[in-house]
């Protein structure tokens, strides 16, 4: 049993890295991740984190001094958000093509224009073909144990990626709930010395980023896809080991709640699977068969994990909180493409994108959301594809 506090989720995240000691932390402040750099700097200040504390004029160049201590072989950090998470893109790139880990928090908030503040998916989701393994809590001890465990899966041999933990701004970022904090020496022995597989000292000679021929960079990006497959085992069983050391294990790549006998799935991911868990409990009080299966992996995305639980279901509804606009919410988008490869015959899809911009989607919503849809599919009158943005207003 570790030492209970309570923590906004910014923090909670500052408490994880430090319990991760990192060499060094480059950052630019944004809200809203700020708190996670702030109270990083705090505790730098005071000697309680032995870490060099890089304060940059750009997001852009906190993550090139993450990235080139991190080839030096120090364990790095950052964290963003919206803007900055943009304006540093390219080196999102880098860091992946080049196979370095580094941790990256994203709390998340939408993208502008026009100036908004509030949180739904779009900066996260806008990394999904960069190669970084790809995570999203759920409430702030989630993002302890996700922030924690990211060193871990980005550094183990089979992996070698960079990871970024998604949360959302305010609604995890600034809320305040118990958080319970591991033993220092605990996981220490369990997080090990830093592992990269490359390191540029000096030493010999070593060169980065340079020109490559078309058959080269090919195979570099191949290997990235393959670390992307080994991470799926990775992650499983990082969060095994740290179910039976710290007593949280959340289930892999997705999370399950009643789904073992369900007749629809609603999928989601982040903040709001509260608010529909709490909907999914109510349906079923009222008779309704539903199941809520939170993504907490979206790269790689778990399509194997979803499919053995949507496998002979009847519906399927996807919660998307962003846009591909012109298309649908891209979790939907990769749910149809992914489980089309185990079917034809796939079950009634369905896509509601809501939430984006920060619209607050509570539990009341979700039952009258899933209930409209189940009752429609029940009457015959859903097509077997649906796309509904739900704008909801109050």
């Amino acid at each position: 049993m570790g030492l209970k506090v309570a923590l906004t989720g910014n923090y909670a995240v500052a408490y994880a890295v430090k319990l991760a000691k990192p060499g060094v932390i480059a950052a630019y402040p944004i809200t809203p991740q700020t708190p996670v750099v702030e109270k990083l700097a705090e505790m730098v200040e005071q000697g309680e984190l032995n870490a060099r504390m890089i304060r940059v004029e750009s997001e852009h160049s906190a993550l090139a001094a993450c990235f080139g201590a991190a080839v030096a072989g120090v364990r790095t950090f950052t964290a963003t958000s919206s803007q900055g998470l943009l304006y540093m893109h390219e080196f999102v790139h880098w860091v992946s093509r080049a196979r370095i880990p580094v941790v990256m928090v994203i709390v998340s908030r939408t993208i502008n224009t026009p100036w908004n503040i509030w949180p739904d998916h779009s900066d996260f989701v806008d990394q999904r073909d960069a190669g970084w393994i790809m995570a999203y809590a759920m409430d702030n001890q989630e993002a302890f144990d996700l922030t924690l465990q990211a060193f871990k899966i980005g550094e183990d041999p089979a992996v070698y990626l960079p990871v970024m933990i998604g949360i959302e701004g305010f609604i995890i970022g600034h809320t305040t709930m118990p958080v319970e904090i591991p033993d220092e020496q605990l996981v220490d022995q369990w997080l090990g010395e830093r592992k990269q597989p490359y390191v540029i000292d000096g030493s010999e000679p070593l060169g980065l980023g340079g020109l490559t021929f078309p058959e080269d960079t090919e195979d570099m990006f191949y290997g990235i896809q393959e670390a992307m497959e080994n991470a799926k085992e990775v992650i499983k069983r990082v969060d095994d080991e740290y179910g039976k050391l710290f007593g949280r294990k959340y289930g892999g790549l997705i999370s399950c709640y009643e789904c073992n006998d369900a007749k629809y799935i609603a999928v989601i991911m982040g903040a709001w699977s509260g608010d529909l868990i709490e909907a999914i409990y109510k349906l079923r009080d009222d008779g309704y068969p539903v199941g809520a299966l939170r993504i907490r992996f979206y790269r790689p995305f778990p399509v194997e994990d979803v499919w053995e639980i949507v496998r002979g279901v009847k519906g399927v509804v996807v919660f998307d909180r962003a846009i591909s606009f012109g298309a649908w919410g891209q979790i939907y988008t990769d749910m149809v493409t992914g489980l089309s490869l185990y079917t034809r015959n796939l079950p009634h899809m369905a896509n509601i994108v809501a939430g984006i911009a920060g619209v607050n989607v509570v539990s009341e919503d979700f039952y009258n959301m899933i209930k409209s849809y189940v009752d429609m599919v029940e009457a015959g009158k859903m097509e077997r594809n649906f796309f509904r943005w739900e704008r909801i207003r109050r």
